[in-house]
């Protein structure tokens, strides 16, 4: 079992020219489907609360400048104690969790200085997220101006049905279907004002981005791998544990 201070550190990437994306770390979930009391974000993984491992990818992120963790007020004081003893190299503020996703995420953007270009909303229910997912989604914002988002996603694979009460109406071609993932990066005064759009217009989103096409922007996918799995069900913490296992002793291999 790895302690945070003995986490490997990734080598290789080139710190940006400047630091100017934040990330906000969503993790109000409670985890019943995991069939735990506690806050999903206190799900042990590897030795660390499973939201703290996202915690550590964006600090490792060269663009981003701050961390603000969106947490349950149960769950803060057990994460505030598990991230003092991480060597993080970033800020890392807290925000209370709102009763819905979307207000969470708002929760979260409002500690986001109105300076700062852009902002990369991701789940703390997906701890496999790698620092280059980050910075691939930042890029592709960043060297097109009429993006209003980047998000991260891969292609289904599945054939798709479309079904009215389990019958099966129409089967559409899947080379059209993404299956959407965090980190979703976008402009942070276009998602300020999509959310502010959806409360005024009784809209409540569980995806950051379709909240900004429906505002109006332009939001592209940036290919990312499946093993960016979301935890939900006991059998994703098992999956994420051997992945995880395995790219810490690749890393391991590779330094030392």
């Amino acid at each position: 079992m790895l302690a945070p201070e003995t986490l490997p550190r990734r080598q290789g990437m080139v710190a940006s020219v400047s630091r100017d994306a934040a990330c906000v770390v969503v993790c109000g979930g409670r985890g019943e489907r995991l069939g735990l009391r506690q806050g999903k974000a206190l799900v042990p993984l590897l030795g660390l609360p499973m939201a703290l491992w996202s915690v550590q990818a964006a600090a490792e992120a060269p663009s981003i400048e701050l961390i603000v963790m969106v947490c349950r007020a149960d769950d803060e004081r057990a994460l505030v104690r598990a991230l003092s003893n991480m060597p993080l190299s970033k800020d890392v503020l807290i925000a209370k969790a709102g009763r819905t996703r979307q207000s969470s995420v708002a929760a979260g953007l409002s500690l986001v200085p109105a300076t700062m270009p852009y902002v990369c909303i991701h789940d703390g229910a997906r701890p496999l997220v790698n620092p280059e997912l980050f910075e691939e989604t930042l890029s592709r914002l960043r060297e097109d101006s009429t993006l209003s988002g980047a998000i991260a996603a891969y292609p289904a694979t599945d054939t798709l049905k479309i079904c009215e009460r389990g019958v099966v109406r129409y089967t559409p071609k899947r080379e059209r279907f993404w299956c959407a993932q965090t980190p979703q990066a976008f402009r942070t005064r276009h998602l300020r004002e999509a959310l502010a759009e959806a409360v005024a217009e009784g809209w409540d989103f569980t995806d950051d981005a379709s909240a900004v096409e429906r505002w109006g922007g332009t939001v592209v996918c940036v290919p990312s791998s499946r093993d960016n799995l979301k935890i939900t069900v006991p059998e994703d913490l098992e999956m994420a544990e051997a992945l995880l296992t395995d790219r810490l002793t690749r890393q391991w291999d590779e330094e030392f």
